[in-house]
């Protein structure tokens, strides 16, 4: 049996001293250095995979300190404190004996409780359609999403013309795969930059801080499978070489999975 490109770029192999040794993938690379969303992946499967975790992740928020270079990096994972339910960790993704990506997470033992999603899902048209573009962008990340772009996608002109950040896609990995936690981590950083969209004007952009809510359980991400998920983002401000972005992700049943919110660094 294969295993799937997502997979083989998350893979973490563990070492003597605790810590785990991995590798960027070429299958996820952005036009410099690897895919935020992978990298946020491979952080957050290093609490997964650690032989102490308790529970389900339910936040988690990266912060990339440095730009992370092709090749091999180690990471360092601890659970910073554990208490009867909640666990809370603290991670670092080393290059050269240098910190590039800190990061820290929450796990949880969740309980059935009273809930409700406030934030409904759009009324947007199914998945089967919205046709796929015709036209991708060239970094090979992007080749690893199927995305099905219904408002706000990448311009095809960029002459300045933008009036709205608003994206709304329909995604999934490509080719299918069942989700889980660590690809729903990397699918919620799928979207391009907001200053793309809003201005339709190419600028040196990168993101400073993600932070990942993870809403839905283990059980509901596995009766998502292999859906696709109905993914918004929008910007709320720019200003002073920095912006922050937004954005939710449903499954194709209405069910709220994750939100995130991250701070961008732009110039001009």
């Amino acid at each position: 049996m294969s295993t799937h490109v997502f997979d083989e770029a998350i893979a973490l192999q563990p070492q003597p001293d605790g810590s785990w040794l991995g590798q960027t993938s070429a299958a996820y690379a952005n036009m410099v250095g690897p895919f935020g969303g992978i990298t946020t992946a491979q952080v957050l499967n290093a609490v997964l995979q650690h032989p102490d975790r308790l529970g389900e992740p339910v936040s988690l928020t990266v912060n990339f300190c440095a730009a992370v270079a092709d090749g091999a990096f180690t990471l360092q994972a601890r659970p910073a404190r554990t208490n009867r339910s909640t666990q809370h960790w603290a991670i670092e993704m080393l290059q050269d004996g240098q910190t590039v990506v800190t990061a820290t997470a929450v796990t949880a033992v969740r309980r059935e409780t009273w809930g409700v999603d406030e934030e409904p899902m759009p009324l947007c048209p199914p998945p089967q359609d919205v046709p796929l573009p015709s036209a991708t962008a060239p970094m090979a990340f992007v080749q690893r999403y199927e995305q099905r772009a219904i408002t706000g996608n990448i311009p095809s002109v960029w002459d300045g013309s933008g009036h709205s950040s608003l994206s709304q896609v329909w995604v999934r990995d490509n080719p299918p795969r069942p989700l889980d936690f660590a690809s729903l981590a990397s699918i919620s950083d799928i979207f391009f930059p907001r200053v793309f969209i809003r201005r339709a004007t190419h600028v040196p952009v990168g993101t400073v801080s993600l932070t990942v809510y993870f809403h839905a359980s283990a059980a509901q991400l596995a009766a998502t499978g292999t859906g696709y998920l109905l993914g918004q983002a929008q910007a709320q401000a720019f200003r002073n070489g920095f912006f922050d972005q937004s954005s939710q992700l449903w499954n194709e049943a209405g069910v709220l999975l994750v939100t995130t919110h991250q701070i961008v660094y732009y110039k001009q």
